[in-house]
């Protein structure tokens, strides 16, 4: 069943562009790559999200590459505001920063406007008043249709929205993480904001394959979160086998279960799963028209929880750019 946002319908299911070419090891070919998002196309995605910093700019290429001339099949979102330029590192979310890389991500995608404009993290050196007027007027000259804010905690949230009404809010948000249950959950159903939720599947800890992080590239990002390091890691292993135990009893595929708890949490959310195995693509996909029983879900969600979790969801260098709600 589709569900609203930038006040289109589509399905609740899109994909997470960002492994298709940075953080997850060696991404596919290009062709690889080509065939993939073309087949999300061709199986119903209508939602597909990237960002400036994937890759340096080089996911919005290539969608720009591969997509681009299926422009009104899809909504197209991407972001703003981390900075990543060789020693530069850091979040610049003032107006010029903004304008200035929105032009910037149009040319890369190849496109004269973007659905959905994010800011990527929340900028503590700029006000809030001054960013949203710069995508204000970003909205104003045609050049996006909303904007929307990732990793913000409620009150921003609400600060913003009643500066000028936001579209979505990204956030990580699946059965481990539960971050958002802490107040966005609250505050973007309550203002009618969709939630967009990344890492729907944990970051592939409850997709059904992954049993030994050690086995993953040495550049891949889980390598350094806390709950995929060997101490945790051992302890929430525990806690995926029951879990794939369940939905293997429900002829579901794990990560199919995670999704689907994902959006049994609330009308107004979608989830963007990335994947770069088309068998996957397929599977997460089907799971926006299935019904799972109630019950199921009660049980996973007791399961895998904030509390039953070991670990932390980022390293600790990573947790000072995080404005959402943590738990102590």
């Amino acid at each position: 069943m589709n569900r609203t946002i930038l006040n289109k319908e589509i399905s609740p299911i899109g994909l997470g562009c960002m492994n298709l070419s940075w953080a997850y090891g060696t991404p596919p070919d290009d062709k690889q790559k080509v065939r993939l998002l073309n087949e999300a196309l061709d199986l119903g995605y209508q939602h597909l999200d990237t960002a400036n910093i994937y890759g340096q700019g080089a996911n919005e290429e290539l969608l720009r590459d591969a997509v681009m001339h299926r422009r009104p099949e899809f909504l197209l979102a991407t972001k703003t505001g981390i900075i990543v330029d060789g020693p530069r590192r850091g979040i610049d979310c003032s107006p010029t920063a903004i304008l200035d890389s929105l032009d910037q991500s149009l040319k890369r995608l190849g496109t004269d406007y973007i659905d959905l404009f994010y800011l990527h993290r929340f900028d503590h050196s700029t006000p809030i008043a001054d960013s949203i007027g710069a995508m204000s007027q970003a909205i104003e000259a045609g050049k996006i249709l909303g904007y929307g804010v990732s990793e913000w905690n409620a009150e921003h949230i609400r600060e913003a929205h009643a500066i000028h009404p936001m579209s979505a809010v990204q956030t990580e948000y699946s059965l481990w993480t539960r971050n958002p249950e802490l107040g966005v959950l609250a505050a973007t159903k309550e203002l009618g904001v969709a939630l967009v939720a990344f890492s729907p599947i944990a970051r592939g800890a409850l997709g059904g394959k992954l049993r030994d992080p050690t086995t993953l590239e040495v550049n891949d990002l889980r390598r350094s979160h806390p709950r995929f390091n060997a101490e945790n890691w051992s302890k929430n292993l525990l806690l995926i086998n029951k879990f794939d135990e369940i939905a293997m009893r429900e002829g579901l595929t794990s990560a199919q279960l995670a999704l689907g708890w994902v959006l049994a949490q609330g009308t107004h959310i979608h989830a963007i799963p990335g994947t770069t195995d088309l068998d996957h693509l397929r599977s997460n996909a089907e799971i926006s028209g299935a019904s799972i029983d109630t019950s199921v879900l009660e049980k996973v969600d007791q399961l895998i929880n904030q509390g039953t979790v070991h670990g932390h969801r980022y390293p600790v260098v990573m947790r000072a750019t995080i404005d959402t709600e943590d738990y102590s």
